[in-house]
């Protein structure tokens, strides 16, 4: 019968990995210029075209709108963007073969919230 791992615990769950290790030989990190605004942590990154536009054909006249144009980007991230834009426009919305769709006209916060997540948005249409 092959070796059993311990059940009541001991020092494999209190075991820090990193507690070993030390700065030794790293060298120090650039130290802000005064007068100069500090150099950002990471460059925004550029993830690509997304257009906006405003609908209301086949919806009884109410106004809707659509994000649209991503690319490399999966289910998963387009729900959680269109949770951010929901909470943040205090509206419904849902996303829908492949798009972002918002209650009503809220161009100008989903712009803000997808130039946040690194995307270059663009008012396309009406």
């Amino acid at each position: 019968m092959p070796d059993r791992i311990p059940t009541q615990g001991g020092q494999g769950l209190g075991h820090n990995p990193f507690a070993g290790l030390d700065a030794a030989g790293l060298r120090q990190a650039p130290a802000a210029v005064p007068g100069q605004p500090p150099r950002p942590a990471a460059a925004a990154r550029n993830r690509g075209r997304v257009d906006i536009t405003r609908e209301t054909g086949g919806r009884g006249g109410k106004t809707v709108t659509v994000v649209d144009g991503f690319t490399g980007i999966g289910l998963a991230e387009k729900e959680a963007l269109a949770g951010k834009m929901r909470a943040a426009c205090g509206c419904g919305g849902t996303v829908k073969m492949g798009r972002i769709e918002i209650q009503g006209d809220q161009r100008e916060m989903v712009a803000r919230i997808l130039a946040e997540a690194g995307f270059r948005p663009v008012f396309a249409g009406g």
